[in-house]
């Protein structure tokens, strides 16, 4: 197999059914591609990522939605930016061709598509941007993973909201009977004032009495 720098060789398949691909290097390089899909025609129904050893090279695999992305890269080209490059590729076939790759032949967008694949596999061996492109889709990757973890502490924290809301309900409660109370005290208050007001006009009312008593007698005749 001639060796290549960077992404080596591409290919698009349904199952084990090749769509487009393109090769930067002569060697068995479609043939072990071909045992690859065997292997994961099984598990081809949803979106993954796997990487397998052949001597110095790496095949990455992505899955998505039936179609398998699979690019073969030297193992010491690292795998971040293999897996952007499948990304980037997928992205391009699905937008083009969509559900039409369900149905189509072997090699049905190959004469299109492969020069689509020989274009993205010369930026992304070539551009040095191209792994600072994968380093930052990695970062907001983490990101993702970071907010969840953020959120399922915040629902963690749904017995403390839920103490925080007893209290509240407490305090309610108390403000509730203190009104209450300080009701129940202010009619005492006001009925206690009021005694005192109705004794205050009996008293006034002997004291009265009293005196008009003693100047015109106990029936108040000589008044």
């Amino acid at each position: 197999m001639t060796r290549a720098n960077g992404v080596a060789y591409a290919l698009v398949a349904r199952e084990t059914t090749p769509l487009a691909e393109h090769s930067e290097v002569e060697g068995n390089a479609p043939e072990v591609a071909k045992k690859v899909l065997q292997g994961i025609a099984s598990n081809n129904r949803q979106v993954s990522r796997t990487s397998y050893v052949q001597g110095i090279y790496l095949f990455h695999v992505l899955v998505s939605d039936g179609i398998s992305f699979i690019c073969m890269a030297e193992e010491d080209f690292g795998r971040r930016v293999p897996f952007v490059f499948l990304e980037d590729v997928r992205q391009s076939f699905t937008a083009k061709y969509g559900t039409q790759a369900l149905h189509a032949a072997a090699y049905a967008f190959n004469e299109e598509f492969s020069r689509v694949l020989n274009q993205k596999m010369n930026y992304y061996n070539t551009n040095p941007q191209a792994d600072t492109i994968g380093r930052v889709r990695k970062e907001i990757s983490e990101v993702k993973n970071i907010m969840v973890e953020n959120i399922e502490l915040v629902l963690e924290r749904g017995e403390k909201i839920d103490l925080l809301v007893d209290k509240t309900d407490s305090l309610q409660d108390e403000t509730f009977r203190f009104r209450r109370q300080a009701r129940r005290i202010k009619q005492e208050m006001w009925w206690r004032s009021m005694r005192m007001t109705i004794l205050l006009i009996i008293v006034v009312f002997l004291g009265l009495y009293f005196v008009l008593a003693l100047a015109c007698g106990p029936r108040l005749k000589n008044c």
